[in-house]
């Protein structure tokens, strides 16, 4: 019986992790004319602020959804109450939390915006802190339901594409100078409207709600860790902004913007599965069943590092054509890129074993991201003061940034997935050498794109160099277990058997 469930939960991951897939293309086809439209049109001083000032907005709306894009699967799954309830319980925390916050942002932005505003309205970004924290515990929601189609629709469609439309709105309004801004702030309203409708029609209102002072003490003192360990994991991913953004000009920021979101693309595969992981990992976890714990943290870390790597190959290896889709200056942020495209396949590791040990030892666990931060910002700061000593050029600083980011993150997957090894008693290791088999050849293509003409280098190159890759990791890397991700289906052949 146990085996049959674990080999359902896998199935459950794959299927999450194909729909997702879909929204990683999705995503991809929508953050591409975002960055084309503020780069072309509003140029990298504009980003540079622009990106500076959302660091301080998603970090603040992460910490006040305090921690419930993986605490509520399991307050769900242990059942202390109507799932509405539960819900609507964290709905309103957040939603005091994020008010809060927004006002202290209102009354001291200077934070925000430490390379100065594009316009006055940018400080109406606040608005966006509650929308943002409240969007992440309804998509929480859908997912423990496993209705990760939700996600897709928000994340993946509605916000890329509403920003990208309205950023080319914007622009030609009389708000020029906030367009930015202005578009971000529609699209995480659009994204929220997205995520609740599906939301109100699979857990309906409230039964009997009343809010209770006590209980939502103790909820917030119980997701305290998981809230600052969400907040962490994503501030390393911002941090480098942050600290840029007092180094360096205004043009630096925005230009390692440009390569940041391009970076993030391979990213959003490991979140592919975070909305399936994290209930599966609870229910095993409740029946105390360890290895299977573990099996899926191999599974799921393999196809992660799989697609990742090749997705990284691909857009790394012609970066100076893809740096250059935002315009000339854009090209020396080329060496960024590929860091932080590096960064996101070491990174892998560190994330999907967080994805256990959030349940399983969440004092540790953030205390090793509080220290991958602290390790990362002195990192950052020392290679850019190092650069400066050298005086090497303003761009060296972005790629100082993105290497310090890249030895920060290795470092936590080694200690995260070590301390998960030895708490399960079973290996978590998700490294195999047919990833080396599979990177060489899509390398050596990928060189051969690069002395062609830049348009042939792209339409050509990039999914030469995907197809390459591909071709040699499933035939020399993929086992059947591993090809479980690309089979529909797969819950009624197993059922039938």
């Amino acid at each position: 019986m146990t085996g049959q469930t674990d080999q359902g939960d896998i199935a459950a991951l794959a299927k999450g992790g194909r729909t997702n897939f879909l929204g990683f293309l999705l995503r991809l086809a929508a953050r591409l004319p975002f960055l084309f439209i503020a780069a072309r049109l509003y140029g990298p001083d504009a980003m540079g602020r622009f990106a500076s000032a959302l660091v301080l907005i998603e970090l603040a709306a992460m910490l006040c959804s305090m921690g419930e894009k993986r605490g509520l699967a399991q307050r769900l799954t242990e059942g202390e109450g109507e799932p509405a309830n539960l819900v609507f319980d964290g709905l309103l925390l957040a939603l005091i939390l994020s008010g809060v916050a927004a006002l202290v942002l209102w009354l001291f932005p200077q934070p925000m915006f430490p390379n100065g505003m594009n316009g006055p309205l940018d400080v109406w970004l606040i608005v966006a802190i509650p929308a943002y924290a409240l969007t992440e515990i309804l998509l929480a929601a859908q997912a423990y339901r496993y209705d990760v189609a939700t996600t897709v629709r928000a994340r993946a469609i509605v916000e890329p594409w509403t920003i990208s439309i309205m950023a080319g709105v914007f622009f030609y309004t009389e708000w020029r100078e906030s367009g930015l801004a202005l578009a971000y702030i529609t699209s995480i309203f659009a994204g929220l409207a997205a995520a609740a409708w599906p939301f109100f029609r699979t857990y309906g209102l409230p039964k009997g709600w009343r809010p209770h002072p006590m209980r939502m003490a103790r909820m917030s003192a119980r997701a305290f860790p998981l809230a600052v360990a969400d907040a962490v994991e994503w501030g390393t991913r911002r941090l480098d902004i942050f600290i840029l953004g007092f180094f360096a000009t205004p043009a630096i920021v925005g230009i390692y913007y440009f390569a940041q979101q391009i970076a993030s693309l391979p990213q959003k595969l490991k979140t592919s599965f975070e909305p399936i992981l994290g209930p599966v990992i609870t229910r095993n976890l409740k029946d105390g069943n360890y290895g299977a714990i573990a099996a899926q943290v191999r599974q799921v870390g393999f196809w992660i590092i799989a697609a990742q790597a090749g997705i990284a190959l691909a857009l790394g290896v012609p970066g100076e054509a893809i740096m250059g889709l935002g315009g000339p200056d854009y090209v020396s942020g080329t060496g960024a890129l590929a860091f932080l495209l590096a960064a996101e396949v070491v990174a892998a590791t560190a994330v999907v074993s967080e994805a256990a040990l959030v349940y399983m030892a969440r004092k540790r666990n953030l205390a090793l991201s509080l220290a991958t931060i602290a390790l990362q910002a002195l990192l950052t700061v020392g290679l850019i003061m190092l650069v400066r000593e050298l005086d090497l050029g303003e761009a060296y600083k972005a790629a100082a940034a993105a290497l310090g980011l890249m030895l920060a993150l290795g470092a936590a997957s080694l200690a995260k997935a070590l301390l998960l090894a030895r708490i399960l008693g079973h290996p978590v290791n998700n490294w195999r050498w047919p990833l080396v088999w599979a990177a060489a050849p899509a390398v050596i293509v990928g060189f051969l794109a690069t002395l062609m003409p830049e348009w042939i280098e792209l339409l050509v190159g990039v999914p030469l160099i995907l197809f390459t890759y591909g071709w040699v990791i499933w035939n020399r890397g993929f086992g059947p277990e591993d090809r479980v991700l690309f089979r529909r289906n797969l819950e009624g052949k197993e059922t039938g058997a």
